[in-house]
């Protein structure tokens, strides 16, 4: 575990903004390539800056960052005026999918946040050093990051970034080595040793005029609204699945699994989502993939929760490039031992879920090592925020890429693997699951 020194005790300041200040929704914050960013819809946060940061890598990542967050907060010096989920101290975070992983997982301590939440909007200035923080103080460090000088950055609405020159090539594994991880993955599950495997694929975008994240975002932030769109150092992207969402003792989750291109609806009779359900919803492989996704994280969840209802028929998610089948969870949480348990505790017990890595998990880990031929580093982790009282957001980071270079991008696309999966079916899928990468950076494909 490292962490930058800290200069004296965490303060923070949160103010209401009006309406006014806010009103092009959290996109419109979205002006430098260095933002932290997760929002959904209008509403979010948006961040820039930062005062101190967690660095951690192994098994235990989840809790050492956990414990560096409380010893964090725990004295700090906090004057919220608004007093709702997301102000006062806040840290946005990115995790290894795997324990073996080299990628060093992160929580990074921000100095200005801006939030929108249900019509409300605020301002948080966070600082280490012992100095008064004042409304007014806050106001002039948001303007000063908000100014951009010399960056070269389109204004926030500025338009797409159209197509322009590029070169995309398959990452780790060809197209051809991938389609025979997927069979050699079906293999493995005919003899019974696991039920579910997924396997991710990368390919890798050059693009000689730049890649510019705050561009990504906001096109990502029109075009999937229904996601969650998140920035953390150089991690973008815009994810369906939420692994945990905490607002005081409630958390709640939404499992995805089971997906159809809604390219392959072009041309047949009917609506296009009568398609999806009699395809999608109508699919035995499908339906399987999900109960086992669902499955996963409910037991994983129980030992938490004193109360918890799913939804007994998953539901389609309609995206912009894809069907999935979903379902959400919702939890009320126990008390143990005194604590309700925190985001990060539920996370360490919660990841990888199914929906991710497979069933059993432990079996479906070591052949994604073997398979894969790749380091997933933070494609399928968590990724999201969390504050001083408890509450949080992560999703899983997938629909994403890592942005490597001023001029390179590496996306990561993955499927569940069942005993009924076919190699270029499976392809075929990451290529859907890639589209809003490639969109967001002006690739036609």
């Amino acid at each position: 575990m490292t962490t930058t020194l800290r200069a004296s005790t965490l303060k923070t300041l949160t103010v209401p903004l009006d309406e006014d200040f806010t009103a092009g929704g959290l996109p419109s914050f979205l002006v430098r390539d260095d933002a932290l960013c997760w929002t959904r819809r209008e509403d979010g946060l948006v961040a820039f800056g930062e005062l101190t940061r967690f660095t951690g890598t192994g098994p235990e990542r989840f809790l050492e960052a956990d414990i560096w967050w409380r010893h964090m907060v725990i004295e700090a010096d906090i004057t919220d005026h608004v007093g709702i989920p997301g102000t006062g101290p806040l840290a946005f975070g990115t995790f290894a999918f795997s324990k073996t992983s080299p990628f060093e997982s992160r929580l990074i301590l921000p100095e200005i946040v801006v939030g929108i939440r249900d019509g409300r909007s605020w301002l948080t200035q966070l600082t280490l050093d012992d100095v008064e923080l004042t409304e007014a103080g806050a106001r002039a460090a948001l303007a000063g990051w908000l100014n951009v000088p010399d960056t070269g950055l389109t204004p926030a609405g500025g338009g797409s970034t159209g197509v322009g020159r590029f070169t995309l090539k398959s990452g780790s594994l060809s197209e051809e080595d991938w389609k025979q991880a997927v069979a050699d993955g079906v293999a493995e599950i005919r003899t019974g040793k696991l039920e579910k495997l997924v396997l991710a694929r990368d390919v890798v975008a050059t693009l000689p005029d730049g890649v510019r994240p705050a561009e990504v975002l906001r096109n990502l932030t029109r075009n999937y609204r229904e996601c969650w769109t998140y920035g953390v150092d150089g991690l973008v992207g815009a994810t369906p699945e939420m692994l945990i969402q905490v607002e005081g003792r409630t958390a709640q989750a939404r499992v995805l699994a089971g997906t159809l291109d809604r390219r392959d609806a072009e041309g047949v009779d009917g609506s296009p989502m009568d398609y999806a359900e009699r395809v999608l919803a109508g699919s035995e492989k499908q339906r399987h993939e999900h109960e086992i996704a669902i499955q996963s994280l409910t037991t994983q969840l129980a030992p938490f929760s004193e109360a918890m209802n799913a939804h007994s028929e998953p539901f389609i998610l309609e995206l912009p490039n894809v069907w999935h089948l979903a379902s959400d969870v919702k939890a009320e949480l126990a008390d143990i031992e005194g604590h309700v348990p925190t985001c990060l505790a539920l996370i360490n017990a919660l990841h990888p879920t199914a929906a991710v890595c497979g069933t059993p998990t432990s079996v479906a880990g070591e052949l994604i090592r073997r398979l894969e031929h790749m380091d997933r580093g933070p494609y399928a982790g968590p990724v999201g925020w969390l504050d001083a009282a408890g509450n949080g957001e992560w999703g899983i980071a997938l629909r994403g890429a890592v942005i490597e270079s001023p001029t390179s991008v590496r996306m990561f696309a993955g499927c569940g693997i069942v005993e009924g999966s076919v190699p270029e079916v499976e392809l075929a899928e990451t290529w859907a699951k890639f589209r809003p990468m490639l969109e967001s950076l002006g690739i036609e494909r």
